[in-house]
């Protein structure tokens, strides 16, 4: 594991740019950098009051992960059950491998 960080943006439905975000981990690996990219994209969109949302990652691990499509054997990281806690609140959510 190295030092890692997280990034994404937000863009209105005509796919012009709206806002951008960069975050400084510290230490992990590949998926669980994803996984706070996605958690803090996440958090952001609900503070801007967005209520239609598409969260993309190319993760397609994640994307199984938070949308129940693979089976995980132990405990759910707790970055995958904020999600999926954020995905359940009064929103409009779609995830999508890209």
């Amino acid at each position: 594991m190295g030092l890692a960080g997280c990034g994404g943006l937000f863009r209105d439905s005509n796919g012009r740019w709206l806002k951008g975000y960069a975050q400084k981990i510290g230490a992990c690996d590949a998926l669980h950098a994803e996984m706070w990219g996605m958690y803090t994209g996440m958090q952001m969109a609900r503070r801007q009051g967005f209520t239609h949302i598409i969260v993309e990652s190319d993760s397609k691990l994640l994307i199984d992960m938070v949308t129940g499509s693979c089976k995980l054997n132990g405990k759910t990281p707790i970055l995958v059950r904020r999600i999926r806690d954020f995905a359940n609140l009064q929103w409009h959510i779609t995830f999508k491998h890209t």
